[in-house]
């Protein structure tokens, strides 16, 4: 029978929530986290990071094999040398293992390197804490995971000193040489697994420049080895700690946790289909358990929907949890002096509604309108789908610089016509396509003076980092001034900016008009435009009825660069079907459970799916049909993020002229 160990990974899981440790693994639970997780590291560059980081340690032995047994066996005649280097080191101590990233030996030290993806700050890279002290939520799991496996080694080999260090991405470095990234690229092993292949021609000029950097963490594993771990009503070190979750977990026994505003994120919890199809909800049981619920209890909407809200836990701790419960000095509803709804204004409506049993949208038409009668024609509705790559792509950038490989153009004319205008998608190897991408944006809006519209604040900070890198770029780029002059017309410059400006086009975000101005119910708080599309097509009839003729990329329909004769109106059950529901796997080899969980992955804002294609396309060797249906892809979904926003202008301006009509029927 197989060991059972508390790993590195079954730790970090518990740092989110020790209860989680139940439910990990077990078939008989859903899990909506990605299965698999090497398209997670593809999108933020973790593998490619880690081969680089290899590569700074020459004459290193790599433990290949996945058998615990094997891999200790390994490890262990290696650490037999005075002085040895190796990578994905496995250590065992009694029911605790770990695979080290990188394990130096040097006689009687050990020097222990976890490598990260994150970017550090070499500026500010000695402090990792809070002003008071403490450490940083956003360091917290990542010196937790060194900080345990330093404790797994110095106990499994208490005669060495043991040291602790944590490499990440130097931001503030630049790249060595042009086409880097362009040597780690994706491949498989013997067995099918994929994995990072290292090009033969990785120069010593490619590594001449680090850009990543190693940090001292020694102190921070002794701050959290000193402090106290609340679990439940007591607090324990943090020895005591890893025991009980490791006697917890081999022993198969749940770790009791209060509900708290963490199990938002729970992904234990199960969508319709698994629950009808009997698949358990780890997330339902916890708060049966730990509330005395009955299923009926959590079919009610609770403080975990309401958007935006800084008091859940402390009505949670009060027992005050359904909505029906919370009470208007809760939120405290007040006027920010602004048009429409203040953000706890709308917090309150989300919570009358539900108390009043009313599934009606609300909408501020006067407002709104108001804010139409103020938007020049024709109307431009762009989104943008970007990536930052860990390693860059040109000598002399920075890790992480922001690359803008697509955008999609819808337009409005005045009379109601609408089309697919534009769109642009850059998918070339190894090529940098931020000035390209400006260019032809440039191109398409520049025809006019209409208005134009974003969702979020996505395209403007995007735009300003193409302003910064032309800005700071010292190539020669004969139209650098036109571009950057464009930018500050349909932006607004960003905190932090030493220039300040607000351009006579500044975009729209459409998302700010949706918290001021529209609310409904069935977004359950909600504002992503994957939310606020679906619950608008539901209760707008005209949509419904507009968009369930095959008009779209039709003659004499709507113009589209993609779809022909498209419906983009389909029913089940008699609720219409989310648009984005339609749109096929962008990926051949991953489930189409894994390309839904990618697609809507708060961890992947701004077009998880999206920017997980371009990596692929940038570093896996794929057949040009492949390549080619993924472009194909990548094109239907991004022109429908533009559409999504002409959807949503449509309703909105229908539900206006309901109202005008009313109106003028009430005064004749």
């Amino acid at each position: 029978m197989k060991a059972i160990y508390l790993t590195k990974s079954r730790f970090k899981l518990a740092l989110e929530c020790p209860t989680k440790l139940y439910y990990t693994g077990k078939n008989e639970y859903a899990n909506q986290k990605i299965e698999d997780t090497f398209l997670l590291a593809l999108a933020d560059g973790g593998f490619q990071v880690g081969a680089l980081a290899k590569c700074y340690f020459p004459g290193g032995h790599e433990i290949k094999t996945l058998d615990y047994d094997e891999a200790l066996c390994q490890t262990n005649e290696l650490l037999k040398k005075d002085s040895v280097i190796i990578f994905e080191a496995a250590v065992k101590f009694e029911t605790l293992f770990i695979r080290a990233d990188i394990l130096i030996k040097n006689e009687n030290c050990i020097k222990l390197v976890e490598v990260k993806a994150k970017s550090i700050d070499t500026a500010t890279a000695g402090s990792f804490l809070n002003k008071n002290g403490s450490i940083a939520s956003s360091w917290k799991p990542y010196l937790y995971d060194v900080a345990f496996q330093k404790h797994v080694v110095s106990c499994a080999f208490p005669k060495q000193t043991v040291s602790a260090y944590l490499m990440g991405v130097d931001k503030n470095s630049y790249c060595p040489t042009d086409g880097l990234n362009q040597k780690f690229k994706i491949g498989k092993d013997q067995t099918g697994r994929k994995n990072v292949v290292v090009s033969s021609n990785l120069l010593k000029v490619d590594l001449d420049n680090h850009i990543l950097v190693r940090v001292d963490v020694d102190e921070y594993c002794e701050q959290i080895y000193s402090e106290m771990i609340e679990v439940g009503q007591s607090s324990i070190s943090f020895t005591d700690y890893v025991k009980l979750l490791a006697d917890s977990y081999i022993g198969d026994e749940k770790i009791v946790s209060l509900p708290s505003s963490c199990c938002s994120i729970c992904e234990f919890k199960t969508n319709e289909q698994e629950a009808a199809a009997g698949i358990k909800s780890g997330f339902d049981e916890c708060w049966k358990g730990g509330l005395n619920w009955a299923d009926d209890d959590l079919k009610e909407p609770n403080v975990l929907d309401i958007w935006n809200f800084g008091k859940k836990d402390q009505c949670i701790h009060e027992g005050r949890i359904k909505l029906v419960d919370i009470i208007e000095e809760d939120i405290s509803p007040k006027s920010d002096t602004k048009p429409g709804f203040s953000s706890s204004e709308r917090q309150w409506l989300q919570v009358q509604k539900v108390q009043n049993n009313d599934t009606t949208h609300w909408f501020d038409w006067e407002n709104m309108h108001r804010e139409m009668s103020s938007w020049v024609y024709p109307l431009h509705f762009i989104d943008f789908e970007t990536t930052m790559v860990a390693i860059p792509f040109n000598k002399g950038r920075h890790p992480y610089e922001g690359i803008a490989f697509q955008f999609s153009h819808h337009l409005v004319l005045e009379d109601g016509r609408i089309e697919h205008h534009g769109q642009y998608l850059n998918t070339t190897i190894g090529e940098f396509p931020n000035y390209d991408f400006l260019r032809k944006l440039k191109n398409e809006l520049e025809l006019d003076q209409g208005s134009i519209f974003r969702y979020a604040t996505h395209e403007n900070t995007f735009l300003n980092i193409i302003y910064k890198q032309l800005i700071e770029d010292l190539d020669d780029i004969p139209d650098r001034e036109e571009l950057c002059e464009f930018v500050r017309t349909i932006t607004k410059s960003v905190g932090g900016s030493e220039e300040k400006w607000e351009g006579n086009r500044n975009m729209i975000d459409m998302y700010e008009l949706v918290k001021r101005y529209y609310y409904n119910p069935a977004t359950k708080g909600s504002n992503s435009i994957k939310q606020v599309l679906p619950a608008l097509l539901n209760s707008s009839r005209f949509l419904k009825k507009k968009y369930a003729a095959p008009i779209y990329g039709a003659e004499g329909g709507i113009p589209s660069l993609n779809y022909k004769d498209w419906k983009w109106i389909k029913f089940k059950n008699g609720r219409v079907i989310d648009p984005y529901k339609l749109m096929p796997n962008m990926f051949q080899y991953i489930s189409q459970r894994d390309f839904v969980l990618l697609s809507d992955s708060d961890k992947l804002n701004n077009g998880g799916a999206a920017l997980t294609a371009y990596a692929r396309m940038q570093f896996e060797e794929m057949s040009e049909y492949e390549r080619s249906e993924i472009r194909q892809a990548l094109l239907k979904y991004c022109e429908l993020d533009t559409l999504a926003m002409v959807m949503i202008y449509e309703g909105w301006k229908e539900l206006i002229n309901i109202e005008i009509r009313r109106l003028i029927k009430n005064k004749t």
